[in-house]
């Protein structure tokens, strides 16, 4: 062959492999423009607030404080693997304190992991329950979605993520948050298993049986969940008429249904008893657990309409009014138009499975209210025991919301454009709101009740003392800065009077002159930190030197109280 002949081949290649390459890119465009068209824009805008949450949790879960519970949590998860590491033999698990009562499946998590990540174990706790907090908004944006669509998955996003009580509890609240994460994914998966009754998706039940299973090794609370199954085969299975035969097909159906969903629990079972020790030394254990959290009488104090009341003597309506004023009211409003949804008839009768879908969240939300109040169990700090009814609330709010939005849009751009935004508006008040609070993101109070203003001294604010860092740092500036009342201060040891827990203490503090409150009373104590909650801060006397204040409202006091305790040197 000439050469030529040699180009014109060689030309006709080039040319080929160019068509080729232009086809491919064609192609892998095309595919890249399919794969965007299964993304609603509503899905990917929920998905980047999700991104955004997590790592503004990242970045900030440091400016927590350690609560009251971690320290003794932290070290029942060691002696539950104490206990598994001793063959069974090692029983201290079942004798300190009451912590039998509960599952330590987070604890147990979060020590283990602390023996493989080099870093602060209680940082592990706050990060772990921070991202656990995420993934409860994550499973609340996609029951919402699940139900009403795109839209409804992003504003139940929005809803819980700019919630105070929820985003506030989401970093050392390693009980409430943990556990309200994954009641509201069981609910989320027996929603869709009560779609396909009588013959639901194994896989459906596999992960409604783990969820559950890591509910009740939480709290014995998660008992609720057979309510929740119970009650969704009653209204999911198909009415039946008058007929006999028809009734006996229907409790057929329903037994059909309760066997297929059995295993779900047996494997709740099995995940309940490994993080819960205690259950698993008797049958009835669990339900004895749950007789004993129904009756609990600790001498713990908690204000409602400035009154102050013990745990066991709170008002029935304890639960339901702390949800009325700590809840954005937008998210209030949109879950209460979901529920009336359920209540109204539709016109399409395509509608009735997002009223059943409807009907089984409020069920979520008022069964275990409704036995609150019936029994008048005991209550303490808020909303802290019921955080897991705020995640079926918001995802009411996404759907009532949704439909909302729909309704306006039917009257014309303009109405729906005010709808959306007086709806962004609130949102971002709400928003705007968490970030002049923080790290008191749970001190939010609603317009109900005036705000933070209105629940001072009348209503629980920071119940885990959350503020102390911030209250260290100010007596710690004020020691450098002051005049002081001793020449030789730095070489003086001085003891801090703290109405909160030692370990959150001594966590913080930086000056070595300063240790937690080592005299025999604390009226010899030098200083004093006290968050108002309880008005704790008027436990004792002295100077104010300093004060810890979000949108106006001061949530804890420092105290020099050297002129009591060393008037001497005071007076030099």
């Amino acid at each position: 062959m000439g050469d030529s002949s040699r180009s014109r081949v060689a030309d006709t290649d080039i040319v080929a492999d160019a068509v080729s390459l232009s086809t491919a890119q064609v192609s892998l465009w095309d595919r890249l423009r399919r794969l965007a068209a299964r993304f609603d824009p509503f899905d990917v805008a929920a998905i980047t607030l999700l991104v955004a949450i997590a790592a503004v949790a990242l970045w900030t879960f440091r400016d927590y404080a350690i609560s009251n519970d971690e320290g003794v949590q932290h070290h029942y998860g060691e002696l539950i693997l104490n206990y598994y590491a001793s063959g069974l033999k090692d029983r201290g698990v079942f004798h300190f304190e009451n912590l039998y009562l509960y599952g330590g499946l987070f604890d147990i998590i979060a020590v283990s992991l602390s023996h493989l990540i080099p870093i602060d174990p209680y940082d592990l706790r706050h990060i772990l329950c921070a991202l656990i907090g995420v993934a409860g908004i994550g499973a609340t944006a996609v029951t919402a979605r699940s139900v009403a669509g795109p839209r409804a998955g992003l504003i139940a996003t929005i809803a819980l993520g700019v919630c105070g009580a929820w985003y506030g509890a989401m970093f050392n609240h390693t009980k409430d948050i943990p556990f309200a994460a994954a009641m509201m994914g069981a609910t989320l998966f027996l929603i869709r298993i009560a779609r396909y009754l009588p013959s639901p998706r194994l896989r459906d039940i596999a992960a409604f049986g783990v969820l559950a299973g890591a509910a009740l090794g939480m709290r014995v609370l998660g008992l609720t969940l057979v309510a929740y199954t119970v009650f969704a085969i009653a209204i999911y299975l198909p009415a039946s008429d008058d007929g006999c035969g028809q009734n006996r097909t229907r409790w057929r159906l329903a037994a059909e249904s309760l066997l297929r969903v059995l295993p779900a629990f047996v494997l709740a079972y099995l995940i309940m008893i490994f993080a819960w020790p205690w259950a698993a030394l008797a049958p009835l254990n669990p339900i004895r657990g749950l007789v004993a959290f129904s009756e609990f009488h600790y001498d713990i104090r908690t204000f409602f309409a400035g009154q102050t009341y013990h745990m066991a003597d709170v008002p029935r309506l304890y639960i339901p009014v702390y949800l009325l004023i700590r809840l954005p009211l937008l998210t209030l409003a949109g879950a209460a138009i979901a529920m009336l949804l359920a209540l109204l008839p539709f016109r399409s009768g395509s509608a009735q499975p997002i009223r059943r879908d409807i009907t089984l969240l409020s069920f979520t939300i008022i069964f275990p209210l409704a036995c609150q109040v019936i029994d008048h169990g005991p209550a303490y700090t808020g909303l802290r025991l019921f955080l897991f009814v705020i995640p079926p609330l918001a995802a009411l709010a996404g759907i009532g919301l949704d439909r909302i939005l729909t309704m306006l849009a039917a009257r014309g751009r303009l109405v729906a454009a005010c709808g959306l935004a007086f709806g962004s508006a609130c949102f971002l008040w709400n928003a705007a709101t968490l970030v002049r609070l923080h790290p008191d993101e749970y001190l939010f109070y609603n317009a109900a009740i005036g705000g933070l203003k209105g629940a001072s001294r009348r209503y629980d604010l920071d119940y885990w003392f959350n503020s102390m860092p911030e209250a260290i740092d100010k007596l710690e500036t004020y020691l450098r800065h002051s005049p002081p009342a001793e020449s030789n201060w730095q070489n003086q040891v001085y003891s801090v009077a703290v109405c909160g827990e030692r370990l959150s203490f001594e966590k913080t503090v930086k000056l070595p002159q300063l240790r937690y409150d080592f005299m025999p009373t604390w009226e010899q104590s030098d200083f004093f930190i006290a968050p108002t909650q309880m008005n704790c801060d008027n436990d004792l006397d002295g100077k104010v030197v300093a004060t810890v204040e979000r949108l106006g409202v001061v949530i804890a006091t420092i105290k020099d109280r050297r002129a009591q305790t060393r008037p001497l040197s005071a007076a030099r």
